[in-house]
């Protein structure tokens, strides 16, 4: 009977379930189709490692473990020729290659000057043509490189940028530029890991990539399929010595799948953030939702206990609904997620990274999708639940429905004000602490604190500011604004959860606008402060060469250019310690661009003298004092000891956590051929010159090489900017979702609520309301409850953002800004929201026959 009653009632309210379910199959769909996305790609990315990588390859170890295969623009690590023939002498090797591949070239389409490479003016992947036993691409036109200034490149590359065999292309890279010839055109078996290939024949690839003959950067080893891979490791690892990094296929293929799931795991982690919005807002929608049915059902409710069933059956019968919603739910949500998935693959490969079309769907796709579904369903269901069970069968015959409980309201009361009481005092002693790590802690529990609280506390906040809020309807618009105030009142606990939802997406907005917001204006702050160059030379992986420099430094209208070159070394204190850090060797022109913040020492100690700089935090946890001396190890036996000659204050982005030394100083103890190339340069403009026309000539003086990026102060804080908008809107997105997922909550309130008022409805139009003015009131209602939940989420976001600037203030968040045309915008975007939100019940309402809606029981 019990599971009749459930399957009766959940199939009379197909409508008001179906709002509620688009909530969990928002959130399961987000959940299931992030799984697909990452087994898929990882899958294909696996196969595509486990069919290319060689048995066993052999490259030269990095003077440092974090510099991989180049440090910033310095030379590529290589291989003698002597390497491979010593590998191919081993027992149980096949066949040994020589391999060449680089990626601190820059490709260049010469007929439009722009990089060919991936987008966003990424190197490409440029190497030699060494076709081997497990060779991932094919050549399907034109044919492989030969001598005589030949190049052959991947397919999606030609078609990102219109090239064909025959047309022109060009490297540049540390050792010049190079033009060559497009001789064909090779495709990718499987998988595009979506970077741009290009190949060239071994001997011009040496020349030209690794400046001398008889250089591989790698050696790939193939067995004879009679040694297991992991004892021909060690045959040529003891044979070649130390200086090598010998790695078994499987090794490369872990490698290999660890740096792509690093670069999936932010995709990964900010689709489920979506998934976290729709399932916390969706849990108030549920529990609206089961709480108004079960007030509708009070008489069907008093009927089964008067004839012997339990609180406990009760209880079961609409926990059986929930459980039916959220199966539904759940099993929509999971087909939801393969498209989710699919639209994922899609966007990577818009950006140039083919996945396989063949989802992968594994067993912890559906246990996922269905957990969430369920646990998230019952759970907020169980309150309606117990609340149902505890109505006596005399006060439901009666429709009285569940008697008032004081005791719980003054529980509800004391509790949402300590945790709101203690979640404020938490923000406050966090803003206080002044530093970050202190202050973090505080943060973190008090935005827990204050959201719980205030949603604990919503009900009797809903009372007093709907009555504050409501006070201009009456004047305004007479019987319905009236009426509209008071149905918003009427039940303070259902208004407290449609709005809660709506409250918990503007309160992530607000607090996130206003970090990002500060942080703009911290940084241009300090830009302003603290930069005192006119123009920034930015290069990507490439570096800048001694030709892109003297191009610099030959613009007519420029004083000076300083070079900003990034060193990977070891630095030893005093007390004992190592740590891999990267220090940035400066020209001494660097003090006319840097205004270095002083917190003991000089600028000057460090550019013209032979010593370091050191931030704040480093020095205090090293107990670090001007003059003290430090060990600079770089590597292959080249090291320094030289005093610190300047410590910087904490607090400006630009500068902590940064090392500074004179390229000079660097030049002491670092061979020329070892020094990385520059990965950035500024510029002054010449006293008196025009900066606007300097700009333009610095731009034309380096428009040869597209992989450089020059911007003026200006843009250089535009580009900041965009940076912030992207991760403001991930936050925009997420709030557009909570947005929907409130819009349905409101909705289905209202819906609820117009079925539960039917005779009251019907007894109003009786007495004169006409259809506008009992449309007029829902709509006015529902605006009442959206604003709410809008004040309050604008306050807490408020709350949350302005302790947030404080608690990061140290670590260069200075400058308070509170984006009040956003909040403004917001405000009334909530007010649009309630409206479109009430349009349905609304005109369902005004649709309602006179006499059926009286005689309704």
């Amino acid at each position: 009977m019990l599971l009749k009653t459930s399957l009766r009632s959940f199939y009379a309210h197909k409508g008001r379930m179906l709002l509620s379910m688009i909530a969990i199959v928002l959130s399961v769909g987000f959940v299931s189709g992030t799984l697909v996305f990452s087994n898929t790609a990882t899958s294909t990315f696996d196969r595509l490692f486990a069919s290319t990588a060689p048995d066993v390859l052999v490259t030269q170890t990095p003077v440092k473990k974090n510099a991989g295969p180049r440090q910033d623009g310095a030379a590529t690590l290589t291989v003698p020729a002597s390497t491979v023939t010593q590998v191919a002498a081993q027992p149980g090797v096949k066949t040994a290659l020589g391999q060449i591949e680089v990626g601190n070239a820059t490709l260049v389409n010469p007929r439009t000057n722009r990089a060919a490479g991936p987008a966003g003016g990424a190197p490409a992947r440029v190497g030699a043509w060494v076709p081997g036993p497990r060779t991932p691409l094919k050549i399907t036109s034109g044919g492989a490189p030969a001598e005589g200034r030949q190049m052959m490149i991947d397919a999606d590359t030609a078609a990102r940028s219109r090239l064909g065999v025959g047309d022109p292309i060009r490297v540049i890279n540390s050792f010049g530029t190079f033009d060559y010839t497009i001789s064909g055109i090779a495709t990718f078996d499987g998988t595009n890991p979506g970077a741009a290939l290009a190949f060239l024949d071994v001997p011009t690839a040496q020349h030209d990539l690794l400046g001398a003959p008889g250089l591989f950067t790698s050696v790939a080893a193939f067995g004879n399929g009679g040694v297991p891979d992991s004892q021909l490791k060690r045959t040529i690892a003891t044979t070649l010595g130390s200086g090598f990094d010998v790695q078994t296929a499987a090794e490369q293929k872990a490698a290999n799948s660890k740096d792509v799931g690093s670069f999936l795991n932010f995709m990964k982690f900010a689709v489920l953030g979506f998934a976290g919005i729709s399932l916390l807002v969706g849990g108030f929608l549920i529990v609206n939702t089961f709480s108004m049915l079960i007030a509708q059902r009070t008489r069907e409710i008093g009927l089964l206990r008067a004839l012997g069933g339990s609180r406990r059956q009760v209880n079961r019968s609409v926990l059986v609904e929930a459980l039916l919603l959220g199966l539904t739910g759940s099993t929509l949500g999971l087909l939801a997620g393969l498209g989710i998935a699919q639209l994922l693959i899609g966007l990577m490969g818009s950006a140039g990274m083919k996945i396989s079309s063949s989802l992968e769907i594994d067993a912890t796709v559906p246990v996922a999708s269905y957990t969430v579904g369920l646990v998230v369903t019952v759970l907020a269901a169980w309150l309606p639940a117990r609340r149902a069970g505890r109505i006596s069968p005399m006060a439901a015959l009666r429709d009285h429905g569940t008697p008032a409980d004081g005791a719980a309201t003054r529980i509800r009361t004391v509790l949402g004000l300590a945790l709101g009481i203690g979640g404020a005092l938490l923000l406050a002693l966090a803003a206080a602490s002044g530093e970050s790590a202190a202050g973090g802690a505080g943060l973190g529990l008090g935005v827990l604190l204050t959201l719980v609280g205030f949603v604990v506390l919503g009900p009797l906040l809903a009372t007093g500011v709907i009555r504050v809020l409501g006070a201009l309807l009456p004047r305004l618009f007479g019987p319905s604004g009236k009426l509209a105030q008071r149905n918003a009142m009427r039940n303070p606990r259902r208004t407290g959860a449609t709005a809660a939802a709506l409250m918990i997406g503007l309160a992530l907005v607000t607090g996130f606008s206003v970090i990002t917001s500060s942080m703009v204006s911290s940084t241009n702050a300090q830009i302003e402060r603290s930069v005192g160059a006119d123009y920034l030379v930015q290069a990507n992986q490439t570096g800048v060469t001694a030709a892109m420099v003297a191009a610099a430094k030959g613009t007519p209208g420029i004083d000076h250019i300083t070079e900003v070159v990034n060193v990977l070394t070891t630095l030893r204190t005093p007390d004992g310690q190592s740590q891999e850090i990267s220090v940035t060797a400066v020209s001494p022109t660097i003090t006319q661009d840097y205004r270095f913040p002083v917190r003991a020492g000089s600028a000057e100690a460090v550019t013209a003298g032979d010593a370091v700089s050191v931030d704040q935090d480093f020095a205090q946890a090293h107990h670090l004092s001007v003059g003290d001396r430090v060990t600079i190890d770089y590597g292959k036996g080249h090291t320094q000891s030289v005093p610190v000659g300047l410590i910087t204050t904490k607090g400006n982005t630009l500068f902590d956590k940064q090392f500074y030394i004179a390229v000079a100083t660097v030049g002491q103890a670092l061979p020329a051929d070892q020094r990385p190339a520059a990965g950035a340069l500024l510029g002054k403009a010449a006293a008196g010159a025009d900066k606007d026309r300097t700009y333009q000539a610095l731009q034309d003086a380096l428009s040869a090489y597209p992989q450089l990026d020059v911007k003026d102060q200006s843009a250089f804080k535009e580009l900041y900017q965009q940076r912030v908008a992207g991760l403001l809107n991930l936050v925009y997105g997420l709030l557009g979702l909570a947005i929907i997922v409130a819009v349905l909550g409101v909705i289905n309130t209202l819906a609820l609520s117009v079925v539960e008022r039917t005779r009251e409805i019907g007894l109003l139009r009786a007495i004169g309301l006409s259809r506008r003015q009992l449309r007029r009131m829902i709509r006015l209602e529902s605006v009442v409850i959206a604003v709410f939940g809008a004040l309050l989420g604008t306050g807490l976001g408020l709350a949350w953002g302005v302790t947030a600037q404080q608690v990061l203030k140290s670590g260069g968040l200075q400058v308070l800004t509170v984006p009040v045309t956003t909040i403004v915008v917001v405000l009334l975007l909530s007010a649009v929201v309630g409206l479109l939100a009430a349009l349905l019940p609304a005109f369902r309402a005004g649709r309602m026959n006179v006499l059926d809606a009286i005689a309704t029981d």
